[in-house]
This record gives C-alpha cells, sequence and structure tokens, in this order.
C-alpha cells in the first residue's frame, strides 16, 4: 500500500498540526507492514523530515505553492496528477484546510477541530467563509474522516452533515520518551539561565493568537492574581506571533506587571520537556480546541494543569487538571491563586496528570491510523 501524505499545512513545525504531522510520520515509520510513504513537502519544510530520509519517498514541492490560496490550488491541479504517476493508494491530508475533491486513489483526512464554528473572527471573512462552506463539501467527498477527539468527531456531524459511524475517533498521542518526568532542579536551572525565569512561574504554550487562545483574559486575570497577593510568581507565555499578537502584547506591555509577563517565543522540540518540568504552573484558558496537546505533554512531566474544558479539552484532561472558565476572568484569576497557593494541591494535580497522560501515545494512534488507510482503500475499491 502506497501511502501519500501533504505535509504542506504543518506551519515550519510551528502549529500543533506540524506537531502531528511529524509526530505521526514518526509513528508510521515505525510500523511493521508492507506500506511505503511518500510524503509531500514544501522545500523549506525538508530538513524537518530529515528523519524520514532513506525510509520514506520525499517528493519536493515549489516554495511558491506556500501561500494560503496557491496551495490550496495546487491541492486540486497538481497533486491529483503526482498521485497518478506515483501509483498512490491512498492519500491522507491532515487538515481540512487543503482537503481535496477529487482523486484516483482512495482520500483519508485528518479534522482536527471546527474552530470557525466556535470561535467568532478567529480567522479573516474568506478563511471563516472557507472553513464554514467550502470545507463542509470536500469533508463529504472523503472516503475516511479521522477526527482526534469524540467532540470533533460530533461537531462534524453537526455541522458537516457527516454521522460519527461514518468517522473514526483516533486521539492524538505523545512522545512518552521525550515527555516524562525528569531533574526538576536542573530544569529550573536552564529556565533562568536561558529565560530568566527566577522565580515560580505559570507557563502558557500557545501561539500567540487572539482572540482563540485567550491570552488577553489570561492576562487581565494575572493582574488581579498579583493585585490581591503579594506573590513573585511570573506569567510565561511560549509561543509563536500570530493573528492578533499584537493585541497581546499590547495587553502584556500595559499590564501594572508587564515585568513579570515573559514573552518566550517558538520553544523547540528539544527545549520544550524541560520548560515543562521547569515551569510551577501549565495554565491553558483556550477557548476552543479540537484536542489540546500541551497540557497533556505539561502532565506527562510532571507539571500540574489549570485548564479551560472548551471542546475537546474537557474529555482530553478529564479529571487531571484544575478547571477554570476561560471567559470569567474571575474564574481563571481564582484559579491561578489555588495553584500558587498550595504545593499540595499543584502535587495532588501533578500526580493525577501524569496518570492521565499514558492515555495518549502515538503507537497506537499510528496503527488506528494505518487500519484507517486499509478502510479507505476497500472503501474506494467498492464505489468503484
Amino acid at each position: 500500500m502506497r501511502i501519500a501524505i501533504s505535509t504542506s499545512v504543518i506551519q515550519r513545525g510551528k502549529s500543533g498540526v506540524g506537531q502531528y504531522v511529524l509526530a505521526l510520520v514518526r509513528a508510521l515509520l515505525q510500523q511493521p507492514g508492507d506500506h511505503q510513504l511518500v510524503l509531500f513537502v514544501l522545500e523549506q519544510d525538508l530538513p524537518l523530515f530529515a528523519f524520514a530520509q532513506g525510509r520514506a519517498e520525499i517528493v519536493t514541492v515549489a516554495e511558491r505553492y506556500r501561500p494560503a490560496l496557491k496551495n490550496i490550488l495546487w491541492h486540486h491541479t497538481v497533486l491529483p496528477g503526482l498521485l497518478r504517476q506515483r501509483h498512490i493508494d491512498v492519500l491522507h491530508v491532515p487538515s481540512y484546510r487543503r482537503l481535496v475533491s477529487r482523486s484516483s486513489c482512495a482520500l483519508v483526512a485528518t479534522i482536527h477541530d471546527l474552530a470557525p464554528f466556535h470561535v467568532r473572527a478567529k480567522y479573516d471573512a474568506a478563511r471563516m467563509f472557507y472553513g464554514r462552506v467550502v470545507v463542509k463539501h470536500l469533508a463529504r467527498r472523503q472516503d475516511e474522516i479521522i477526527a482526534i477527539s469524540t467532540n470533533t468527531a460530533q461537531d462534524v456531524q453537526r455541522f458537516f452533515g457527516i454521522p460519527t459511524q461514518r468517522q473514526t475517533i483516533i486521539p492524538n498521542g505523545i512522545d512518552h520518551e521525550r515527555f516524562q518526568p525528569g531533574d526538576r532542579a536542573q530544569a529550573k536551572s536552564e529556565a533562568a539561565s536561558r529565560w530568566n525565569l527566577r522565580a515560580p512561574f505559570f507557563l502558557f504554550i500557545s501561539r500567540l493568537e487572539h482572540p482563540g487562545k485567550n491570552h488577553v483574559r489570561l492576562i487581565e486575570a494575572f493582574n488581579r492574581f498579583k493585585a490581591a497577593t503579594p506573590s513573585d510568581w511570573l506569567l510565561a507565555l511560549g509561543g509563536s506571533d500570530w493573528h492578533g499578537a499584537e493585541v497581546i502584547r499590547e495587553a502584556a506591555a500595559k499590564s501594572p506587571f508587564a515585568q513579570d509577563i515573559r514573552f518566550l517565543g517558538f520553544v523547540d522540540d528539544a527545549t520544550l520537556p524541560t520548560l515543562y518540568r521547569a515551569a510551577d504552573t501549565m495554565v491553558y484558558p483556550s477557548l476552543f480546541e479540537g484536542f489540546g496537546l500541551p497540557p497533556i505533554e505539561a502532565m506527562a512531566c510532571g507539571c500540574p494543569v489549570l485548564s479551560s474544558t472548551r471542546g475537546a479539552l474537557a474529555e482530553v484532561v478529564a479529571e487531571a487538571a484544575d478547571k477554570i472558565e476561560p471567559e470569567d476572568i474571575a474564574s481563571i484569576a481564582a484559579g491561578l491563586q489555588r495553584m500558587a497557593s498550595s504545593e499540595a494541591w499543584r502535587d495532588q494535580f501533578r500526580t493525577a496528570g501524569h496518570v492521565n497522560a499514558r492515555r495518549f501515545d502515538w503507537g497506537t494512534n499510528a496503527a488506528q491510523v494505518l487500519s484507517v488507510y486499509r478502510s479507505g482503500l476497500a472503501r474506494k475499491a467498492r464505489n468503484r
């Protein structure tokens, strides 16, 4: 079985979808069987797939096709011909943003979330229209759909009219060799030297996206927390600038506690586990998530989590995190105070979180994805 994966949605590896694609490819390469992977990769993303060299066929896509509109057109006009030339059996497009409408091979899609239906003004008008209207028709043309959570599967049924029985729910995994408890004192020392985090700190790992990730309310809640207590805790925001980042940076600059708010920038894969181990609490106030990997990664590293339960977060963090209402600044501030005021409270969630994180594994995920590829191929054959 020759399996093609379109990787052009990985956003240089600096997004949740990017981490999904990279982790899935690594896991698929470890799976037994006679399958062969063919990866379509944009020129500047080739170094990210160095681990697959010699183990998968890598087809370079010209960098001029990176812009969104050109990339969509490439998927609909150029890619079908490449699939025929390379005798591909299954095409996996791991994001609804690039679904194709026709192909000689079976079509498999991963849908991570339907955020445009939940977060107003998440994208500009054109992208909102594409996500709400165009994708609905494209999704119905897929042979198989993978939803990464029950919440997402229910949304696909509700908004796209595709029954959950026609979808396969396969939760994301994490790499437990990377994300595990470690030497906390050493991690603290590295965080102090690298980011000047020399006091207890709340950590939020997410791209700087407004309003969806809810940074501004978190900053306002942090202001209340600091004003109400003599605490020396810091707020560390790790992630690349995205839509609305300027609003987040302005809110931090205007904070009376601006000196205690740190922007860490994009945190690379090698450093991220150390940062989780150093953090005293991971806070995740997102307004909507189709899954939410950072809270699980933090739990696996022994970091207690304070989280929203919007979207799929309720099923992902389960009872292993302290909960907040993300649109209620008072609720977020109270959660910050609970975590900061009690080591025993944090230890409770540190222990529960580590147990919860064991539910998510990329090896299990990859085996299930391969099964979906086989089902998609069989469905395509029946339809013919």
